[in-house]
């Protein structure tokens, strides 16, 4: 992380230009910037300068893999769809991390009252593992990036999920990204047995364990959820410091902002079921960024995400009365992931209402017209 001298003759942390960015997203010998709360440069509002926009034709674009069904699901449809999602010029494929969710029009009975899992109305999905799936892709596609979206850390203990994920990394040649996140379903956790009491709580332990495995020869932990004695990761895996973290958020309190300031490299604002505009984007980073000069970090150290539904016109897909997904042509489609360009972001995953490789070839010239008319 570079320094400059600000106007008083004090240091300030500079912010991360588009060439570091690219190079951070790309660069598979590079590490990423480290963020020591406890030696965090204290922000003055005004001196960080605002994100600068995104080229168009540089915003990477990213496919959330319906890994998920109702009924079956098999690695064989995946892989096709992640090859064609090579094929047709994404820059990255990205695995959800859950085990048995009520399926959307489920959630919606959820949240009126129904009680999952007890109600035997309630139709399921189950998903494949979010961690086989990604060291399957590591080895069958090449280039793209890997993430995880977003890791559930009550699922693994975190020295685990830390080795597991150096490993990916030396699979895939220093290109998982590790999406992380507490948890939000409590019928998930009840059903499988993990605790979901305090789980963010849990979460910061987790991250804090995570990113000084990923940093130190060996590390001693005593927490109030998770102990650990002289860990180490051996091998450390590729790229010193480790993978990058990704945290994820939704309409954020005041803690998860903090932890997304503190310990995050990528942050990412998930609208997939709310409103894909810009200006809801506009609105979710506007608070992250605050967050980020809240606890003395320079916003723009930070990379910013956004994740989306791509209601693709042949799906049949009805939107919900206040729901607004990315849809229409591709211009029009385009036009709106150049607005997230526009206001720094640096990558926009996508999650396709069409499934199956026939879904990723629809969204393709949404790509092409992205890319031709920047």
């Amino acid at each position: 992380m570079r320094r400059a001298v600000g106007a008083k003759g004090g240091q300030v942390t500079q912010r991360v230009t588009l060439q570091e960015v690219d190079e951070r997203w790309r660069n598979r010998q590079g590490h990423r910037p480290k963020v020591n709360p406890a030696r965090l440069i204290l922000w003055p509002m005004s001196v960080a300068a605002p994100r600068p926009p995104v080229p168009a034709d540089k915003l990477r674009i990213g496919l959330i893999l319906p890994t998920w069904t109702t009924t079956d699901v098999r690695w064989s449809e995946v892989l096709e769809i992640a090859g064609t999602a090579a094929e047709v010029g994404f820059d990255a494929l990205y695995v959800s991390d859950h085990l048995l969710l009520p399926s959307n029009n489920a959630e919606l009975k959820r949240r009126a009252g129904v009680d999952f899992p007890d109600d035997p109305d309630v139709e399921l999905e189950g998903y494949l593992e979010c961690f086989s799936v990604l060291a399957a892709l590591a080895v069958a596609i090449p280039r793209l990036s890997l993430g995880s979206f977003v890791a559930s850390t009550a699922y693994r203990n975190p020295g685990l999920m830390a080795k597991m994920a150096v490993t990916i990394d030396d699979i895939s040649d220093g290109r998982l990204i590790l999406g992380l996140g507490a948890g939000d379903s409590e019928g998930e956790h009840l059903t499988f047995g993990f605790p979901h009491e305090q789980r963010v709580g849990r979460f910061e332990e987790a991250l804090q364990i995570i990113k000084r495995l990923f940093s130190a020869e060996s590390i001693d932990f005593d927490g109030a959820h998770h102990h650990i004695r002289a860990a180490r990761l051996l091998p450390a895996g590729p790229r010193r410091g480790g993978p990058p973290i990704l945290i994820g958020t939704l309409n954020p309190r005041p803690r998860m902002r903090r932890l997304v300031a503190q310990y995050a490299d990528v942050w990412n604002g998930w609208l997939g079921y709310t409103d894909a505009r810009p200006e809801s984007a506009a609105a979710q980073l506007r608070i992250i960024d605050d967050a980020c000069r809240e606890h003395g970090r320079d916003p723009n150290t930070l990379v910013a995400t956004t994740a989306v539904r791509g209601a693709m016109p042949a799906s049949g897909y009805v939107p919900r009365p206040d729901e607004r997904p990315l849809a229409g042509p591709p211009r029009e489609m385009a036009e709106t992931l150049r607005g997230h360009a526009e206001l720094g972001i640096a990558e926009v995953q996508v999650a396709l209402t069409m499934g199956g490789s026939e879904g990723v070839r629809a969204f393709a010239p949404v790509i092409e017209e992205l890319r031709s008319r920047s």
